[in-house]
């Protein structure tokens, strides 16, 4: 019979006096991402390949720090790379419903939209002073008086040949008028009606010769004023160009190199030329609607204005953003409204740009679940990595339901690297669902939750500890405390040989360990107070498994440590809580007897048993089948059962206890209560590992010291679990002094003999058992009820017979 396990091999614990110091302190701070190796050669590859499609799926689980250790990752690797242009959208002077967008070098993009503002602010001081100044209205004047002068004498002329054919010109306000007068004196319409009807006719002939000397004449009159106002108009021109040239120049010198900026300049000095009227009149006294509403002094302004939207001017290297709400107005950007006088209105200059323009030349991450959830984010993500450009639209117009006319600004030019973070089922559902993220992400990084526990990563880990003590203001750690994290590493990733990457986990026991550290006004965090973190942390969230402790104390859970039982086991089984796992015992019974029903799951039958507990009992028959049916039908009709369960069963790893109890009842030889088994096992009989290893063995150990330890108490588990055994140190104790047991097991044989203290019985080179050994007696049972069954069907033939004859 196989010995229990040393209490040496329940815990590796780790030896502070390897870190070669005494206080973090003296550690160098944490340099990379750690234990991620390949991850990190997935990023680097993903990051600085520059084919189309290259971008990356970060997989891994929440608190594996993979979220902070790309942000790191990315923004030292941005360091090294250039900086992306600025944009801005401009008014387009042919179309304002389709705004121009620019590019400038990074930082000019700011200059641009000043030197516009302070060139549109000055002239709008200079050119009313300059149209108001002696010189522009002597000119003015000079220009007026000289054609005032030729319409004066072309009218003088006119009236003077009026004159002479009996008429006199009037001018009132709609217009110039020929009136006849007679012995000087001019005729009123009555007057005119009183005389005989030939000096009538003889006057309205001479009127119509006049008419037409004055329809011409006022021709003349026209002309001249179309001349005075061209040349107003000219000196207007001529006078403003000269005001505004040399501003014009200046910006047009500083931005030489930049078409799109040269282009904008010019159409703005065009529309300044054309719309001069709007400066002029600005210099003069304010309109009551701009007293009343300040704002609008600036509205006939606005369409000179600069939308800056990506600025560059304080980046060193290339854009890293995190964007953790990826709507779809927080990713493109969005056209903004505002209410003037009860009407929705806007213009270019409410454009703002998205997370992709801010990372433009970059890169940006963004967590998958968020961005599946919001409406439109994913497929217009993917169509902007397709189209390599980003559109600034409605979202109501992608749907088709705004018809009403809005901005469309120009798509901006697309070139960054995406990150994706998310769990992996997000990866494996979008590579085999979507077509196009298998073209988009071709890139995959893995972050691992755990990783080797050797020396240079124990190391790497304390260094973690030293950088995050640093950062977050916390006290150091001594080598001691140092230690205890490490080995509650390995406790998390449930492996002696492995330290859990969950660093969101580690870095919560650093902070609880830090205030009682404070508490204590300690200057360094000391064992104790990682010890007491944790101690503080199981009582915080245990207030179930001590109910249930106290369920089984009492009695209403029915749980043995002494004693033996026929068909009868301690299973043991996990709850977990999510923030608090712990083991529980559970009793499971089984009962025989003759038929062909088999094994029957009542789990299963009631519809509490999940698919993978309901694979492990159907193992079960697989096994009894290979072990003792080959020669014979099995005719067993067996029931088993978790006693006092009444929620669902999902799981194999009490597959083995199933087992034991089903031999206990078929041998009829009891098994001892004061042991729990946990444990899968496969058709051949192997002990399998399984999950949860230290909260089962720790559980029934809390439940055996309700009623005292007393040396002959234990578990067994499979074998291949010693190498996940990471136990408290008050289990470990109690092994040490012999208080407790631990027994590994590779097979059903080797477990068996330990709960009955039978052999298990070799096979024989015939198929018979061992005598009097567990797997013999089991053989003599199934043999007993296969005559019973053959008995059965005589005495059924034979009645059936009878029957017929009578």
């Amino acid at each position: 019979m196989i010995k229990p396990l040393s209490f040496k091999m329940l815990k590796e614990s780790f030896n502070s006096k390897d870190l070669n110091c005494k206080t973090t302190e003296e550690l160098p701070p944490l340099e990379g991402i750690i234990g991620q190796d390949r991850a990190v050669k997935a990023l680097k590859f993903g990051l600085n390949i520059e084919n189309n499609g290259f971008n990356i799926y970060v997989s891994g689980y929440s608190g594996t720090g993979r979220t902070t250790s790309v942000k790191d990752f990315v923004e030292e690797l941005a360091k090294t790379k250039p900086t992306p242009d600025d944009w801005c959208y401009v008014n387009n002077f042919k179309d304002s419903y389709q705004p121009n967008a620019i590019k400038l070098p990074a930082g000019m993009g700011k200059q641009f939209q000043e030197d516009i503002k302070n060139f549109i602010s000055s002239i709008r001081i200079l050119l009313p002073k300059t149209f108001e100044s002696k010189d522009y209205t002597e000119k003015r004047d000079s220009i007026i008086k000289a054609i005032e002068l030729k319409k004066e004498a072309l009218l003088n002329d006119l009236n003077k040949r009026a004159q002479e054919s009996g008429f006199v010109l009037k001018t009132t306000q709609i217009g110039v008028f020929i009136v006849p007068i007679v012995d000087g004196k001019v005729l009123s319409d009555q007057e005119f009606l009183s005389l005989p009807p030939e000096k009538i006719e003889e006057i309205r002939q001479k009127r119509e010769k006049i008419n037409e000397e004055l329809k011409l004449t006022m021709n003349q009159v026209r002309e001249l004023e179309k001349i005075l106002s061209d040349e107003i108009k000219k000196l207007n021109h001529d006078v403003a160009l000269f005001t505004i040239e040399k501003s014009i120049n200046d910006i047009k010198d500083k931005y030489k190199k930049i078409s799109e900026v040269i282009e904008f300049v010019e159409n703005v000095k065009d529309d300044i030329l054309k719309d001069l009227e709007i400066f002029i009149s600005s210099g003069s006294s304010e309109t009551s609607t701009s007293a009343i509403f300040p704002w609008m002094r600036d509205v006939p302004f606005k369409k000179y204005d600069v939308n800056l939207i990506v600025d560059n001017s304080r980046l060193k290297g290339a854009p890293v953003i995190i964007e953790k709400n990826p709507t779809y107005q927080n990713l493109f950007g969005r056209i903004e409204k505002e209410a003037q006088f009860g009407v929705l209105t806007t213009d270019f200059t409410m454009i703002r740009g998205g997370s992709l323009h801010n990372a433009n030349g970059g890169y940006l991450v963004l967590p998958v679940v968020e961005l599946l959830k919001n409406f439109f984010s994913w497929d217009s993500l993917k169509m902007a990595i397709m189209d390599k450009k980003i559109v600034i639209e409605e979202a109501g117009e992608k749907l088709g339901f705004i018809t009403t006319k809005g901005l469309k600004p120009e798509p901006i030019p697309l070139n960054l690297k995406i990150v994706l973070i998310g769990n992996p089922i997000y990866y494996y559902l979008l590579y085999s669902l979507d077509e196009d993220f298998k073209k988009l992400f071709k890139i995959k990084a893995d972050f691992d939750i755990e990783m080797d526990k050797n020396i240079e990563n124990i190391k790497k880990y304390a260094s973690f500890i030293c950088t995050f003590c640093k950062k977050e203001n916390l006290k150091h750690m001594e080598a001691d405390a140092v230690a205890k994290i490490i080995d509650y590493g390995s406790r998390l990733a449930e492996n002696k040989n492995k330290l859990t990457c969950r660093f969101s986990d580690i870095s919560d026991l650093i902070f609880e360990a830090n205030y009682y550290a404070q508490n204590d006004n300690s200057k360094y965090i000391l064992s104790s107070h990682v010890l007491k973190a944790l101690e503080e942390k199981v009582y915080r969230s245990s207030l179930i498994a001590e109910k249930i402790k106290n369920l089984i104390s009492d009695g209403t859970i029915l749980i043995d440590t002494d004693g033996e039982k026929v068909g009868q086991v301690n299973g043991l089984s996990v709850i977990d809580l999510g923030d608090y796992s712990f083991g529980r015992p559970s009793r499971v019974t089984a009962s025989i007897g003759l038929g062909k029903d088999g094994i029957i799951d009542i789990e299963r039958e009631t519809k509490l048993g999940g698919p993978i507990h309901t694979k492990g009992v159907l193992i079960l028959g697989g096994y009894l089948t290979e072990k003792f049916s080959r020669t014979k039908p099995l005719t067993l009709s067996a029931r088993i059962v978790f006693e006092q369960s009444y929620s669902g069963v999902e799981g194999d790893s009490a597959s083995s206890a199933e087992l034991y109890a089903l031999l206990s009842a078929l041998s009829g030889v009891p098994i001892k209560q004061n042991f729990a088994v946990t444990g899968s096992i496969n058709q051949k009989g192997q002990i399998q590992a399984i999950g949860g290893v230290n909260e089962k063995i720790e559980g029934f150990f809390e439940i055996c010291k309700i009623s005292g330890l007393n040396g002959n108490q234990g578990v067994i588990i499979p074998a291949s679990n010693v190498k996940n055994l990471m136990l408290k140190d008050e289990v470990i104790e109690a092994v040490k002094n012999k208080k407790f047991l631990i027994y590994a097991v590779e097979n059903v044989d080797e477990g068996i003999e330990i709960l009955t203290g039978v052999k298990a019985g070799k096979t024989k080179p015939d198929g018979s058992f061992e005598k009097d050994s567990i797997n013999y007696m089991v053989d003599v049972k199934l043999k007993e009820f296969l005559k019973s069954m053959e008995k059965s069907k005589v005495k059924s033939k034979s009645k059936t017979k009878n029957n017929n004859k009578d």
